[in-house]
C-alpha cells in the first residue's frame, strides 16, 4: 500500500478539532478531564494484558523493559508516559502538531525519553513494536481498512496490540454524543457516532489485516463506580489483538 493511500486516513478536520485542545490536554478539570478518568482503567486492562500475553509478574513495576511500544493517536501524551514508565521504549504518532509539540514538552519536564513524531502512521514507516496501542482514534480515520493495516505493518511478530473505541449503539448516541457533549464533559464535536466501529466491525476489519481480535471488554460508567472495566459492551470497549497464524 502506498504512502499517498496510507496519507488519507488522517482527517484535517480532524486534526484541527484535536489540535485546538493540545494546551488543556494535561489538565485534568480542562477539556480532556474524561481523558484522565478513561485512561486508568485503559491502563489496568492494558496491564493485565502484558502480563498475559508475555509471562510478566503483575507485581513488576517495568514489564516492558525492553521493548517498543507505539502509541497512535497520542494526544499530548497520556498513554505514553505510562508505558515508559513501564519500562518501554516508546513512541507516539499523532495528526496535530500542537499535540506532538504539547507532548513534547510534557514528556521533557518529567524526564521521559519519549520519541514523538507527527504525521500518519502509515507515511512514517514504523515497524518492529510489540506493543501498538491505538486508544479512541480508529473512529476518526478517513479509511479504517488502511489505518488497521498500518498498524499492522508496526506490529512486530509474536507482538502485541490494543484498541479501544466507542461502540455504535442506541446507549452511546444518548451519552456520548448527545449527554456528555451537550453537558461540557466532552468538547462538542468530538464524537460522531455514524463513525463509530462495532465489535464484529472491528473483528473484520483485523481480519482483513491478518490479525486476531481477542474478548473485547466493555468500559461502562455507573454513578457508583464511575467508568470501570465490564461485560457491557453497549458504550465503549477495548480489545487485546494478536498476529494471525
Amino acid at each position: 500500500m502506498s504512502n499517498a493511500t496510507m496519507s488519507a486516513t488522517i482527517r484535517p478536520e480532524e486534526a484541527a478539532h484535536f489540535g485546538k485542545l493540545a494546551a488543556e490536554w494535561w489538565d485534568p478539570k480542562g477539556s480532556s478531564a474524561m481523558l484522565h478518568k478513561l485512561n486508568p482503567v485503559r491502563l489496568g486492562f492494558i496491564r493485565a494484558a502484558i502480563d498475559a500475553h508475555w509471562g510478566t509478574d503483575s507485581r513488576g513495576v517495568r514489564p516492558l523493559l525492553g521493548k517498543r511500544a507505539l502509541d497512535v493517536g497520542c494526544g499530548a501524551g497520556l498513554l505514553c508516559e505510562p508505558l515508559a514508565r513501564l519500562g518501554a521504549a516508546v513512541t507516539g504518532v499523532d495528526a496535530a502538531e500542537e499535540n506532538i509539540a504539547a507532548a513534547s514538552a510534557h514528556a521533557a519536564g518529567g524526564g521521559l525519553a519519549i520519541d514523538y513524531r507527527c504525521g500518519d502512521v502509515g507515511a512514517l514507516g514504523l515497524a518492529g513494536f510489540d506493543l501498538v496501542t491505538s486508544m479512541e482514534v480508529i473512529e476518526h480515520v478517513a479509511d479504517k481498512a488502511a489505518f488497521v493495516a498500518a498498524l499492522a505493518a508496526a506490529l512486530a511478530p509474536g507482538g502485541l496490540m490494543i484498541l479501544s473505541t466507542p461502540n455504535r449503539t442506541a446507549q452511546s448516541r444518548l451519552l456520548l454524543v448527545e449527554g456528555a457533549e451537550r453537558l461540557g464533559m466532552v468538547p462538542r464535536g468530538t464524537h460522531h457516532w455514524d463513525d463509530f466501529v462495532t465489535p464484529d466491525e472491528l473483528r473484520e476489519l483485523l481480519s482483513a489485516a491478518g490479525l486476531v481480535m481477542g474478548e473485547p471488554q466493555g468500559i461502562a460508567w455507573s454513578p457508583t463506580k464511575g467508568l470501570h472495566l465490564s461485560s457491557d459492551l453497549a458504550l465503549n470497549y477495548i480489545c487485546g489483538v494478536t498476529a494471525g497464524s
